[in-house]
This record gives structure tokens, C-alpha cells and sequence, in this order.
């Protein structure tokens, strides 16, 4: 499994592991700007820079850093460093997993969101045909870097987005956990603070992940809010109106802590309690009953669909996830309905 070093001393951890080996850096153009010059170690490596944004995170971006790894002329010595958010550490996962049959590679997250997510279990991938993360491989990388030093150069949009992840983590890792993430206000919140924050949050998607790495079982249940948030994000780009990642599953995660309730018993006032939360830091989307087919059509094309049908993580309870749940249609509209509700749309 992968090693995960949790520190804000970034050049004192990354320069042994680099030392003695050839490194490149895959970030993207905001990070270049922002983060790169505050890590001396990485900031003398040579680059790949890429279009910042999950709607670049396509196969042309990607094919754009095979090319540029092959003008390095990359060995299976050379380590890839991505520096930067979900976007960076995806794409350049899957570039490094790919080249010359795998190199090695280590992720820096820089965002909120890519520390507690998509830099730590080993999915690399890149959205295809409108659908999230549609190609992509499992690979571990060899360290994940976690630190909140740089957080401060995020914008507030991002840190929501990262908290999205955040109670997803706490809805399941217990109640006590989901009523600490209830108590976060991402405003005020200082990056000394934040560590231990994101380390409770990475050490419930590590437990889950050491013991179902490639996604055969209990991993599923990482997928909380993604069927329904997924739908939503995949909605708003074929809009070109794309929305951050996190965003989309905080709506999920009402959406199916509305369907919890129906199905499971969920209690009801921890679906208030969340709904109330994320209707207070988040946007609603822009949705009406109209979209529901779209959205059902997108569901069932989600990667946890086996057959079409509309598979979804639920709870019985915060701690007690029930994943591969097939969900009807009716059930799921009126589940989007009362999510419209909750959140006055």
C-alpha cells in the first residue's frame, strides 16, 4: 500500500525521496504560479504544466504529458511528482501509470479536496464523453504527501469543494466524526487546524482502501454521494457550466442521505442536520423536474452500474454504509424532489 506522510515541512519530507533520482513535476498553471515557488526541491525539477480545470482533465491533456515525457527522456527510474489538485493528481497518476508500462510516482495535493480524496487509493483517470473519470487504471503512488501549508492559496470555492469530501469521510466514519464536520466553518478555519481535520478524514478512506484496493467490495461504499453527485457534476459540464467536484457531492451526498431515509430509516435529524449545512455553505444547483431524465440516464451509465440499473451507497445509520443498493427510478425522482426541497430550489 501506498505511504502517506502527513506534513507541512514539504522540502524537508520530499527531498529524501527524491534524492538520487531523476523527478519531474506534472502541476498545473495556477499551481505553477501559486504553490511551485514555495517548494524549493520540486521548483528545479523540470515541468509539465497543464490547462487548470476538470474540464481539461481529457485525453488531450493527458496525451500532451505522454508526449512531454517522451522529449525528457524518461526512464522507469524517473519519478513523477503531481503537485496540485484531484485534476493534476488523476491525470498525471495515469500518465505515469501508463508510460513505459508504469512509472513511479508521488502525489502532492494541493487542494482541500485532493487531500482527502483524490490523491490518496490509487485511482488515476480522466473524464471521456462527458462522463466523469470514464478511462482510467487503479495504481498506487509510491507516497502521498499530505499538507495544509499551502491551502491558504486556495480560493473559498475550493475549500468547499474539499469539504464535500470531508462529510462524506464523516458520515462514514460515525456520528461522532459527522457532528465534528458539522461543527467546521471552512471560513475561519486556519491551516495548523486543518491537518488534523484532513488526517481523520484520509485515515477513513485508508481503512477502507487497504482492504479493497481495486474496488470489489467494501470500497464501494467510498462512492456515498457520487451516483447522484456524479450525475450533477456530468450535467453541468455538458452545460459548459462546470461545477467543483465537491460541490456536486455534498448535493449527492442529500440526495442519498434522502433516499437513506426512505429505504433505510436514516434518522431524520441527521438528514435535516446535513441538508441545513449544506444549504448554508453551498450553491444550489440549477435543476428543475425536467432534468430528471437526463440525470436517471447519467446514473445508470455510472461506472457502479452493472446493468443499467441505478446503483447507489446508502446508510442505514452514520457508520453503517450499505453499498450496491439498486434504486428505482420512482424512488430516485422523488428523492431529487425532496432534495429540491431541502435545498429551495
Amino acid at each position: 500500500m501506498q505511504q502517506i506522510i502527513y506534513s507541512n515541512d514539504l522540502d524537508g519530507t520530499l527531498r529524501p525521496l527524491l534524492e538520487g533520482r531523476p523527478a519531474v513535476v506534472v502541476t498545473d498553471a495556477n499551481v505553477e504560479r501559486l504553490a511551485l515557488p514555495r517548494v524549493a526541491v520540486l521548483a528545479r525539477l523540470p515541468r509539465i504544466v497543464l490547462q487548470p480545470g476538470d474540464d481539461h482533465k481529457d485525453l488531450t491533456q493527458l496525451t500532451r504529458v505522454w508526449d512531454a515525457l517522451e522529449r525528457l527522456h524518461v526512464t522507469r527510474l524517473t519519478t513523477v511528482v503531481n503537485l496540485g489538485g484531484g485534476m493534476v493528481t488523476d491525470l498525471g497518476g495515469l500518465a505515469a501509470a501508463t508510460c513505459k508500462r508504469g512509472l513511479p510516482f508521488i502525489n502532492v495535493p494541493t487542494t482541500l479536496l485532493g487531500a482527502v480524496d483524490a490523491a490518496v487509493g490509487g485511482k488515476t483517470g480522466i473524464n471521456y464523453n462527458g462522463l466523469k473519470n470514464e478511462i482510467g487504471v487503479f495504481a498506487q503512488a509510491r507516497q502521498v504527501v499530505v499538507s495544509t501549508c499551502l491551502l491558504h492559496t486556495l480560493p473559498r470555492q475550493q475549500l468547499l469543494s474539499g469539504m464535500g469530501e470531508v462529510l462524506k469521510h464523516a458520515l462514514l466514519g460515525g456520528h461522532d466524526h459527522f457532528m465534528q464536520a458539522l461543527a467546521t466553518d471552512p471560513d475561519s478555519l486556519a491551516t495548523e487546524e486543518l491537518l488534523p481535520l484532513v488526517r481523520r478524514s484520509v485515515e477513513v478512506k485508508r481503512a477502507v482502501v487497504e482492504q479493497d484496493p481495486h474496488e470489489n467490495g467494501l470500497r464501494r461504499v467510498l462512492n456515498l454521494g457520487h451516483t447522484a453527485g456524479h450525475a450533477l457534476e456530468s450535467l453541468a459540464l455538458q452545460r459548459d457550466r462546470p461545477v467543483p467536484h465537491g460541490y456536486a457531492v455534498a448535493w449527492g451526498l442529500v440526495v442519498e442521505a434522502v433516499l437513506s431515509r426512505m429505504l433505510l430509516h436514516f434518522p431524520g435529524d441527521d438528514l435535516q442536520r446535513l441538508a441545513a449545512w449544506v444549504r448554508e455553505h453551498y450553491p444550489a444547483p440549477h435543476i428543475t423536474c425536467d432534468d430528471y431524465p437526463t440525470l436517471l440516464d447519467l446514473m445508470r451509465h455510472d461506472k457502479k452500474s452493472r446493468h443499467g440499473e441505478i446503483n447507489c451507497t446508502l446508510l442505514a445509520a452514520c457508520g453503517d454504509p450499505r453499498p450496491d443498493q439498486e434504486t428505482s427510478p420512482d424512488d430516485m425522482q422523488a428523492a431529487l424532489d425532496i432534495f429540491r426541497d431541502l435545498m429551495g430550489i
